[in-house]
């Protein structure tokens, strides 16, 4: 980083698996924040996935990063291990790399979003590196304004009231004074020791501006959030926040919170600009005229600052500000003063809300009396306000917004009022114009990051209800309030309400319930979000319903906290988006805001891009769901329906089969009567996996069955299978199977007659702890036509264990090492006088341990115990 001083530094190694992407994401973005390096945390998370990528997927290498922090910015280099890889070049023409390719598209991102960058080789390692730069911010400094009559001065209620709330390093409430009792409903008691997040409505959109987190770390800070009452509603206020440390050197927040109203209590007067010698002489600046000095440095700041001085410019009541969407079709609240801004903020309203010059945000217009003209400013509908005069803000030519004043008093405006409004609106539009492009930017950014991470997570799992789960924890908080999704198992179905999530966990319950009583949206495939009404319309009516009947009875209904409660949940804009998977409609993604809040078009371009991502997640994991239930239903068919009971004889068996998902592997096994008195018995391993192998496992078994039935003996038996399995031609695959007849006898034994054709062969434990063979090996199944079998004969005395397994028992590996049969014998050696069940269970244990990786190799035990006679 050149003369730059590193302060920090964090690395970590990541393994070539597609897994480690997301991890170093994570590593990036935890290290970044906790140096305080929030302005950049989007970017250099986006460049590091794109960089990792190309390591661990496209070069199939592990990846280094190294994260170095001066005072000035953060410098992250990512090493790969694949030195000779060419590096893309940025060439004109058709030669120049595609952004939609996924390798080679690091670089391009480096030169498109990075301070500095470049590539480094050394005889070991490719080294990928890039800076970012902190942005600068100006420094303010407090002054006293002027002298001001006593009629301009701003109106408060009798008693300001100044909440006084303390916040630990943990971002924990330490301190609630009388006056944040009063104005909030909480006492000290309820909020000491939670979190401030709890009780505030910070106006925060992704990638945008502060956080609460970050404002809470700043030394000082000023401006409008909400706090959260008891009754659920949220206040408004103005607050100014202190960082401060205790004599222990601990630090803490002091927060100084009034009604928004009042913000005139704790705000900070503008600061003057600084004269010098030839200010005189310096022509000023009209912006600086109407905005003051230094203007904020980001919109919404600047927005607000405008409306602030709009109002007293024209000495109004109320002024309002509304940004116009791309189309310039419609406009969208983003500033208001002396208007309830909690219902206003991203409200939407058309730009021709009427026919007429005055009904166009493009002119000026001016209304003296607007009870005269319902919904001719639709903004001010029912806020008291009579005359208002609204200009356009225009850039080039074309509209960006629309700025307004408003008064309570009917004919206070005229033309004159319109034209110095106007010259304020020309003035100003430029600087907002630039503002909101570097919000979108800014935005642009950290919804990359978020359909990044959004995108590898949905992509992680093919669990249906996972994939719901992950769906709405990625909307709530950061997108919406609340979320709830709906799924239509096919064309003929209804939507079925499959998933809700409310940011307050304690509301899930109402709002599920209140969902459930309502009818679901309609499932249209129209592309983008559409406005929900049903929602806010049923709460407002259950909580009026409530209301009405507890002030009947003259005393609080159980009732009426959830109701209100859920009312205030869903009582602002409900949009639904469609999700579209392989052309059809598969359910319905529903994001909702509280109390009259509205969705600002950008967040909802985002819901839209996220929306596409999960719905085909959703159904992805709907076919696999459905494949693997089928695939397991067809698996389960291969193995027997259970064990019969045989006289005088205990028998166990455990099967294990390899890999996820797999009920059915090559091994089988199965127990069944012949007739009476008479036993049949098989285990078997079937060469390969997959559907070849589980057709010649379904083969063997059932023809076993049939043939034993058919009163043929052991040898007759195998060789019918084996000349089946012939016959299957190209689909054949050689099996390894002992097959067996056991016939309980009247003394308490038990006779066996045993062919054990190429498979492990059967020990037998004896009651004096020794253990030997049962048979003797034979050809294999599946690969000679003419086999010359046998069947050898075993008498089982009262305490004597038979023990069969598959190879995968066999073969159990660690490194060069390999159970074998001398281990199972050794094992099975330690199982006197225990049961059935318990040698089963002794040599799994004994398997499972023998290696710590998981077993690759299907597994089948099958133990039989005569027991021994009661002691008399």
């Amino acid at each position: 980083m050149g003369s730059a001083v590193i302060t920090a530094r964090a690395a970590a190694t990541f393994e070539p698996v597609g897994r480690s992407v997301a991890t170093a994401r994570a590593f990036v973005r935890d290290t970044l924040q906790g140096w305080g390096y929030t302005d950049v945390v989007d970017d250099a998370v986006v460049l590091t996935s794109e960089l990792v990528t190309n390591a661990v997927v496209h070069a199939g290498t592990a990846a280094d990063v190294l994260c170095l922090r001066t005072e000035d910015g953060v410098r992250i280099e990512v090493a790969d291990h694949y030195p000779e890889r060419e590096v893309p070049l940025q060439r004109p023409g058709p030669g120049f790399v595609s952004p939609d390719r996924e390798n080679g598209r690091g670089l391009m991102l480096c030169a498109a979003l990075a301070s500095r960058w470049g590539v480094e080789y050394s005889p070991t390692h490719k080294h990928v590196w890039f800076q970012l730069d902190l942005p600068e911010r100006p420094v303010g400094i407090r002054s006293a304004g002027p002298q001001l009559p006593v009629g301009l001065l701003p109106v408060a209620d009798e008693r300001v009231r100044v909440a006084v709330v303390q916040i630990d390093s943990s971002g924990s409430v330490a301190a609630w004074n009388e006056d944040a009792g009063f104005l909030f409903g909480h006492t000290a008691e309820q909020v000491v020791g939670k979190q401030l997040t709890d009780f505030t409505a910070w106006p925060q959109t992704p990638g945008t501006n502060t956080g609460i987190a970050e404002a809470l770390r700043l030394s000082r800070w000023e401006g409008s959030y909400g706090i959260r009452g008891a009754d659920g509603r949220t206040i408004p206020v103005y607050a100014s926040h202190l960082r401060i440390r205790d004599p222990h050197g601990e630090p803490s927040t002091v927060c100084l919170l009034v009604r928004d109203y009042e913000r005139a209590v704790l705000q900070s007067p503008p600061r003057a600009p600084v004269s010098d010698a030839n200010a005189e002489s310096r022509k000023t600046d009209p912006f600086e005229i109407f905005i003051g000095s230094p203007a904020p440095d980001d919109l919404d700041g600047l927005l607000q600052r405008t409306v602030e001085r709009a109002r007293d410019m024209l000495d109004a009541d109320s002024a309002f500000l509304l940004l116009a969407t791309d189309d310039e079709t419609e406009l969208e609240v983003r500033a208001t003063t002396g208007l309830p801004s909690a219902r206003q903020r991203f409200a939407r309203v058309p730009v021709e809300a009427g026919t007429g010059r005055y009904g166009s945000a493009r002119m000026p217009a001016v209304h003296e009396d607007i009870d005269s003209m319902p919904g001719a400013v639709p903004l001010l509908g029912g806020t008291g306000m009579r005359s208002v005069v609204t200009v356009p803000l225009k850039v080039e030519g074309r509209l960006t917004g629309s700025l307004g004043v408003a008064a309570e008093a009917a004919g206070r405006y005229s033309n004159e009022e319109a034209l110095r409004l106007q010259f304020a609106a020309d003035r100003i539009a430029l600087a907002v114009e630039s503002a909101r492009l570097g919000e979108l930017e800014r935005l642009r950014r950290g919804s990359l990051s978020f359909l990044v991470e959004a995108s590898d997570l949905l992509a992680g799992t093919l669990d249906r209800d996972q994939t719901l789960a992950l769906m709405a924890q990625m909307t709530v908080p950061t997108l919406a309030t609340w979320c709830a999704v709906y799924t239509i198992a096919d064309q003929s179905s209804e939507p079925d309400l499959s998933y809700v999530l409310h940011e307050d966990e304690e509301r899930i319950d109402g709002l599920k319930a209140l969902l459930s009583r309502i009818a679901p949206p309609d499932p249209v495939p129209t592309p983008g979000a559409r406005v929900w009404a049903a929602p806010s319309a049923a709460a407002h009516q259950a909580a009026l319903r409530t209301s009405m009947r507890t002030l009947g009875l003259g005393e609080p209904g159980p009732g009426i906290g959830t109701t209100l409660a859920t009312a205030a949940a869903v009582g602002g804009e409900t949009v639904v988006l469609p999700l579209v998977a392989r052309n059809r409609v598969i359910g319905m993604l529903t994001l909702g805001k509280p109390s009259d809040d509205h969705f600002r078009q950008e967040i909802l371009e985002l819901a839209e891009d996220l929306s596409r991502r999960a719905a085909l997640a959703l159904d992805n994991a709907r076919l696999y769901s459905e494949r693997m239930a089928i695939s397991q239903s067809l698996q389960r068919s291969l193995l027997p329906p259970g064990l019969p009971e045989v006289p005088n004889v205990e028998i166990e068996v455990i099967y294990r089969a390899a890999g996820e998902g797999n009920e059915v592997g090559g091994d089988f096994y199965d127990v069944f009567p012949i007739r009476d008195g008479a036993y049949g018995f098989a285990i078997g391993d079937v060469c390969g996996t997959g559907p070849e192998a589980a057709a010649v496992t379904g083969l063997a078994r059932h023809a076993l069955r049939l043939l034993a039935r058919e009163g043929f003996g052991g040898p007759a038996v195998l060789e019918r299978l084996n000349a089946a399995i012939l016959d299957e031609g190209a689909r054949s695959r050689f099996l390894t199977l002992l097959y067996g007849e056991l016939w309980p006898q009247e003394d308490g034994s038990a006779l066996l007659k045993v062919v054990c054709a190429g498979h492990p062969l059967p020990l037998r434990l004896r009651q004096d702890g020794s253990v030997e063979a049962a048979a003797e090996p034979q050809p294999l199944l599946g690969v000679m036509e003419d086999l010359d079998l046998y069947e050898q004969t075993v008498t089982l005395a009262p305490g004597d264990v038979l023990l069969c397994v598959t190879d995968g028992v066999t073969e159990r590996r660690e490194g060069t090492r390999m159970l074998g049969d001398d281990g199972l014998a050794d094992v099975l050696a330690t199982c006197t006088g225990l049961t059935a069940g318990a040698v089963a269970s002794r040599i799994l244990r004994a398997v499972e341990r023998f290696a710590a990786e998981p077993a690759s190799d299907d597994m089948a035990i099958l133990a039989m115990r005569v027991p021994e006679p009661p002691a008399a």
